[in-house]
């Protein structure tokens, strides 16, 4: 990986180890160019780009984990003893197996170890929280007329209703108000994407940091980044120390229409009929995955929130979210059914074979996952 390629890149594009810009989708890892808008064959089965570059990660460079836990400790800042726990604990390796393996210790060496490295990433958080409160002073006191111009303020931005439902459609998988698929995305799109989000602000409400970071989980997973773009394109301002923060107002007498515009989208986008498909539920920490078909892919929140509550019916998948706690969990659209807009169509059939695919694709059961074998 090109250091300076990997400092540009966000912590999104990191995690899932490739970026994209017009045309192509660029693998982080070693440089591979996938291009847009092809149709990519492979053991017989066509994959879409972005899908086809995940599994050329897969099968290059076995996972983004795998190519990163071995690079240089310069750039990791882990030691070669912490390297070999991250990558035990990776493959989902018991302490007592651990202790085996590196024959150190005892059991309760492990924990500690455990404990040692969770206390290293709660330190990353808050250095990287100091340099992105350090970065936006420098930003304000240096450059303050150099973000970009709002969506609506720049004609090279303009964009048809058309548009902007199909960049909602595309980056909000589960629905307008649900999470955000990417950060990695080209800037016109980011514009319609962050004045989505900025829609989920009260405009006479001032927020605290807490508030606006609380909002933005919700959004997405990196929702520092997130911040800081609201920011830097100016849907939010904020104090200078960053204790209060509020919905820009910027709109003009004629871009009121484009706000109310807005609005309709959204409320048209809630009418159209719902997408079915199929996603997964993966435990970063052990791999296991639950697969689940739905006729509705915005009831994945709805999931989300049974597992936050404790509600969720699949006892094992309940009680490893209790153990490794709600941010050690990714939901995963794994496929939307295609519907053809004419003839007769049995959704209820469709959707039972597109998830016997991912089951006999994945096979999520015992040790890789989470699904009950049928009778």
């Amino acid at each position: 990986m090109d250091s300076n390629i990997m400092a540009k890149a966000t912590f999104e594009q990191l995690k899932c180890g490739f970026t994209e810009d017009d045309d192509h989708y660029i693998c982080l890892l070693c440089g591979k160019k996938i291009e847009k808008g092809v149709i990519y064959p492979e053991d017989g089965i066509l994959y879409e780009a972005e899908k086809y570059m995940r599994m050329h990660i897969q099968a290059q460079h076995q996972s983004v984990f795998a190519y990163l836990i071995d690079m240089d400790k310069k750039i990791t800042g882990l030691s070669e003893h912490q390297a070999n726990l991250l990558k035990l604990f990776y493959e989902g390796k018991s302490d007592s197996e651990i202790q085996k393996e590196l024959d150190i210790g005892s059991s309760s060496t492990i924990r500690n170890h455990r404990f040692s490295l969770k206390e290293k990433e709660r330190q990353a958080k808050v250095f990287l929280v100091l340099m992105d409160l350090l970065q936006d002073k420098i930003s304000h006191k240096h450059a303050p007329d150099q973000a970009p111009a709002p969506a609506g303020t720049d004609k090279r931005y303009a964009i048809t209703a058309q548009e902007r439902e199909k960049i909602i459609k595309k980056y909000f998988l589960a629905g307008p108000d649900g999470p955000l698929k990417t950060l990695s995305m080209k800037e016109k799109s980011r514009l319609v994407v962050l004045d989505q989000i900025a829609g989920r602000f009260e405009a006479s409400h001032i927020y605290s940091e807490k508030e606006i970071n609380s909002i933005l989980m919700t959004a997405c997973e990196d929702y520092i980044t997130l911040r800081r773009y609201l920011v830097d394109y100016g849907f939010l301002e904020r104090k200078p120390d960053g204790s209060q923060y509020r919905l820009k107002s910027h709109l003009t007498e004629t871009e009121d229409l484009t706000m109310d515009q807005r609005k309709e989208l959204k409320q048209q986008y809630k009418d159209l009929k719902t997408e079915a498909g199929v996603y997964q539920i993966r435990n970063t920490e052990n791999q296991k995955v639950f697969v689940i078909a739905t006729p509705n892919l915005r009831t994945i929140n709805g999931k989300h929130f049974e597992l936050q509550t404790g509600g969720n019916t699949n006892k094992e998948l309940q009680e490893d979210w209790n153990r490794y706690g709600e941010e050690t969990f990714a939901f995963e659209v794994l496929e939307v059914l295609e519907e053809p807009e004419e003839g007769f169509f049995d959704k209820k059939d469709a959707l039972k074979k597109l998830e016997q695919k991912w089951l006999d694709r994945l096979q999520p059961y015992g040790d890789r996952g989470y699904n009950k074998k049928s009778k």
